[in-house]
């Protein structure tokens, strides 16, 4: 453990807390579910960066049954003696005052995370109950407090000779949506942690679940790697780890190939998921490339009259990790999607080139199937080219030459029209009759598209119903994706409620994923949601969405005679019908398709899903299937 030196004079006061309660969205995102789940990461993070300071091991979250949260550490304590700047505790200082905090002084933290400071006293101003406890100096200290403001001032408890700070907060139900935590969710974070503070123990145990699981990763990021390529088959046996330090930065990369076709790199700058990359992953990108090629060329890999691999080739099926940290990260956008830092290009390109140049060397087997993967993957490429070029003088893929299949809408400003993306030829019958012409769309698919996650691009554009889908939405594919030329603000996914229909909002929604994510990012796929059942009583109907919702209308009607008819399939509801439940703008309920950008699971899922392996797959369903409470089979 490093030197423990940490007190009140490392604590700076920057400004007031007010403006927390009034613009919580400013501070945490949003009042939504993600925004209630920062509150646990900000508390936790200020125990994470206690771990990077060499000063705490272990880190327990506990739920309890009434979804209050617990955040207990066996770091140096926050500081309790008298501040010198607002001459209260220093413990009253950091939970009151915005922007107090340790992170402030390079002396105290050498590396951080968290809101710099802003998060523990956010926590507390979002509060309707905070209570801390700190052990330090001897002595256990307690102090609490409602919506910001002091209810009990500090107290000593008695003596100890530990360390540590317990954070015990419920939040407010005046500020958020919810205040109902999901554990998955923070449990996906929490493991995530763990990989990139190896040795460090982050507990989980929610009492509301009987829920208890401990993740410690002694590995580090090269057990994450193996983690989130447990239902992929690997290419390369071996997990590349590369670890130390340059100008001043802390780099730290794992990285393997699997035989799948997409890429899978995930960037982190002090603990911190950067979702958009940044500098980092601008440096091991161009390094990457460049790294192979080089080989390719000295070893002949790659003959005199070819070109160099790009890197779209050279990524393909790569899972990477790619964790710095630095004294002062430079986060551009409030969300701290992209870190901006322009001196670390250069270091990540310059340590990573040295490492990988040397693994490629010392470990010929598997740079050989990595150079001829890439190969592969660039004849594949050119394959989709000559088959875009070929299909472009049959029109085709010509954006003004749009699929006969097409109905499409008068309106061409895309803040009102849509387009729906129906299964099948009668469900698409009733769609084009019942829809308003002038901003809706409609195209119909033939059956279940290609399953993208086991094809190459080149095979995906032989396929007729994705080519009409391209077409019709205008942007592309591809490195050619142009989303200002997107011809819909709307692409609406609307297929049956049954598993048929699930399936082939799946086999979609993977094609968005993968080759159209930009539809995906910017808002523009959603989900319709048909109704289940129709409840028909005298000459009136009312619809339900889900089987709660059918029993509540049933209670509703207690005594009145009711006929209860269970939807297969959108093609038997008639033109009306399916307007008035499910296309119809003031009445329908649409879902939009976002991804979850501090969640690490997405490409998980779908190669879990989609992939090629079968044993995960099997063993999904096998573990889930209890949770299925109505299938149509």
């Amino acid at each position: 453990m490093e030197d423990r030196n940490y007190d009140a004079g490392n604590i700076k006061v920057l400004e007031g807390l007010e403006p927390v309660r009034l613009r919580p969205g400013m501070y945490i995102g949003s009042t939504s579910e993600r925004g209630l789940h920062h509150l646990v990461y900000e508390v936790v993070d200020n125990s994470v960066d206690e771990a990077l300071a060499g000063r705490c091991d272990y880190i327990k979250v506990t739920i309890s049954e009434d979804n209050i949260v617990t955040v207990e550490d066996d770091g140096s304590g926050i500081p309790v003696k008298e501040h010198p700047t607002t001459h209260k505790s220093t413990l009253e200082t950091v939970l009151t005052v915005l922007h107090a905090g340790g992170k402030f002084d390079d002396s105290a933290y050498q590396y951080s995370g968290g809101l710099h400071g802003v998060g523990v006293s956010v926590v507390n101003a979002l509060s309707e109950y905070l209570e801390a406890i700190v052990k330090r100096d001897g002595h256990i200290y307690r102090m609490t407090f409602s919506r910001g403001e002091v209810t009990s001032e500090l107290e000593v408890l008695g003596e100890s000779n530990e360390t540590g700070t317990t954070i015990t907060f419920k939040p407010d139900g005046e500020i958020f949506d919810t205040t109902v935590f999901d554990r998955k969710t923070l449990e996906n974070r929490f493991r995530e942690m763990a990989f990139l503070n190896k040795g460090v123990e982050i507990i989980l145990e929610d009492k509301r679940e009987d829920f208890f699981e401990s993740f410690k990763y002694e590995g580090g990021v090269r057990e994450f790697v193996e983690y989130l390529n447990r239902n992929k088959t690997p290419l390369t046996e071996d997990i590349a780890h590369f670890e130390g330090m340059q100008e001043d930065i802390d780099v730290e990369i794992s990285f393997q190939y699997t035989d799948g076709y997409s890429e899978n790199i995930l960037t982190y700058a002090n603990n911190i998921r950067t979702p958009e990359g940044g500098t980092h992953l601008s440096g091991f990108r161009s390094s990457l490339t460049r790294s192979v090629n080089d080989y390719a060329r000295k070893f002949n890999l790659l003959k005199d009259n070819e070109d160099n691999l790009q890197g779209e080739d050279i990524r393909e099926g790569i899972t990477a990790i790619i964790s710095v940290k630095i004294s002062e990260p430079q986060f551009e956008g409030q969300t701290k999607a992209k870190l901006g830092n322009s001196e670390v290009r250069g270091a990540v390109d310059a340590f990573f080139s040295q490492k990988m140049s040397a693994f490629l060397e010392e470990n010929p087997k598997p740079a050989k199937a990595i150079v001829e993967k890439a190969t592969a993957s660039r004849r594949a490429r050119e394959a989709a080219r000559k088959a875009r070029d070929l299909t472009r003088k049959r029109s085709i893929l010509d954006s003004t030459t749009l699929p006969g299949k097409l109905a499409d809408c008068q309106s061409t400003d895309i803040s009102e029209n849509e387009i729906f993306i129906v299964e099948g030829n009668s469900a698409g019958g009733s769609a084009k009759g019942g829809r308003d012409n002038r901003i809706q769309a409609i195209l119909p698919l033939r059956g279940k598209i290609m399953n993208v996650e086991k094809a190459h691009l080149d095979r995906i554009l032989n396929s007729e119903e994705i080519k009409a889908m391209i077409t019709a939405f205008g942007t592309g594919i591809g490195k050619e994706f142009d989303i200002s030329k997107l011809r819909y603000g709307k692409i609406i996914i609307m297929t049956d409620a049954d598993v048929d229909g699930a399936h082939i909002r799946t086999l979609l929604l993977t094609f968005f994923y993968r080759y159209m994510k930009e539809l995906i990012d910017e808002g523009h796929v959603y989900v319709a949601q048909p109704p289940l059942y129709k409840i028909s009583y005298g000459k009136h109907q009312r619809y339900a969405y889900s089987d709660e919702e059918r029993d509540r209308i049933i209670k509703d009607l207690k005594d009145v005679k009711y006929k209860i008819n269970r939807y297969k399939g959108l093609g038997e509801m008639n033109a009306d019908q399916l307007w008035e439940t499910t296309m119809d703008p003031d009445n329908r309920v649409l879902l939009r398709v976002v991804e979850d950008n501090e969640s690490t699971s997405t490409d998980d899922t779908f190669a879990l899903l989609m992939g090629e392996k079968v044993e995960p797959r099997r063993n999904f369903i096998q573990e889930n299937a209890k949770y299925v409470s109505n299938i149509d089979v």
